[in-house]
């Protein structure tokens, strides 16, 4: 049986231990720990876990607190973070480790619900001991590639873009710290705003991302410009132990016809490639992702609760948030309308725009 110690998360030294260990991914550093903890005031927790022959492993994750239940999550949805969980020892048991776990935080952290996304487990394993949980998709892209087997692999149409873009004269480069959130952000509401609808974080939480990832070395801030010099297109892509993973992405809806989000992609494939990094995880499903040519994968994203009736609030509440975005994007997209009309009479009269309607 596995027992499990609450180790102290203020030792540097527990976390260059961690951060050492080949399983680990970005999303389990002290830089990105603390980038949640800001943004989430989220309380961070590092496990050592034990066995009678010794040393097993960590588990890394944080608590919360909504609605005056105690959350432990690993990630939590809405944390902008991917795979997190256990780093453990070759030949550990992760389905043993996972039961421990959820005693140890129903019991000793007084969480009343625990969710867990860890990339080494399988739907197999869960399924075998009965645990919950629904699966994450996305792709992942092989690096390890040379350059022309990678170009080769994007559809026809995603080629056709990035030639689009070298030809229009699109420049695509590292972009400093200095304005780099600010820039982004302005871009996201934009992308959001297409569908009527607001980003689902602020300006803060880029920020808060930036400034504590960027001067650790784990993330890739990435420009496109055009040929008069202006940013139509960025990137966020953190990275650690040979895998980048895209974060965020976001354009001027003007500047489409530029094709400049693929030559954003295709920029930091390169660059990764160029620094050792032999996998490129596009974050998440999206249809949009598939032009890459990278592998469909799928994660599970496992859940307990301590009572019952905490599974049916837990999906009020996302569907509730859903509801939220949706009606402050048409809010804000009627506002916007209105505006325009007012500066210009004739606006609302245009085949430009759709009519706004209640």
């Amino acid at each position: 049986m596995y027992q499990y110690e609450l180790l102290n998360v203020s030792d540097e030294r527990l976390w260059d231990e961690v951060e050492s260990r080949a399983g680990s991914t970005v999303f389990q550093t002290r830089a990105w720990i603390s980038f949640i903890a800001a943004t989430q005031r989220a309380v961070p927790v590092v496990l050592g876990i034990r066995d009678a022959g010794g040393f097993v492993g960590y588990f890394i994750g944080l608590i919360v607190q909504r609605l005056g239940v105690r959350i432990l999550g690993s990630p939590f949805p809405g944390w902008s973070t991917d795979y997190m969980g256990f780093i453990l020892e070759p030949g550990s048991c992760r389905t043993s480790a996972l039961h421990g776990l959820f005693d140890f935080a129903f019991e000793r952290l007084g969480c009343a619900h625990v969710e867990v996304m860890d990339r080494q487990f399988t739907t197999q394993d869960l399924n075998q001991v009965g645990i919950r949980y629904r699966l994450y998709q996305g792709f992942a892209i092989d690096l390890s590639l040379d350059e022309a087997a990678l170009f080769a692999n994007f559809t026809s149409a995603c080629r056709r873009c990035i030639r689009k873009a070298d030809k229009e004269g699109v420049l695509v480069e590292v972009a400093p710290v200095e304005g780099f959130a600010e820039e982004y952000f302005a871009q996201l509401k934009d992308v959001f705003a297409r569908q009527g609808l607001v980003p689902t974080y602020g300006l803060d939480r880029v920020r808060q991302l930036i400034a504590r990832l960027h001067p650790a070395g784990q993330v890739l801030l990435v420009r496109a410009r055009d040929r008069s010099g202006r940013s139509i297109a960025t990137g966020i892509f953190p990275y650690l132990h040979g895998v980048m993973y895209f974060w965020g992405g976001a354009s001027w809806r003007e500047f489409q016809i530029l094709r400049p989000n693929q030559a954003v992609h295709w920029f930091a494939m390169k660059y990764a490639k160029a620094h050792g990094v032999h996998t490129y995880d596009l974050g998440g499903a999206g249809e949009y992702k598939r032009q890459y040519g990278g592998r469909a994968i799928s994660t599970p994203w496992i859940r307990k609760s301590k009572y019952a009736w905490l599974e049916s609030a837990r999906a009020l509440a996302q569907k509730a948030f859903s509801v939220r975005q949706q009606m402050l994007g048409k809010w804000r997209l009627r506002l916007a309308r209105n505006r325009e009309a007012s500066v210009n009479p004739s606006a609302g009269n245009s085949n430009n725009h759709e009519p706004v309607t209640s």
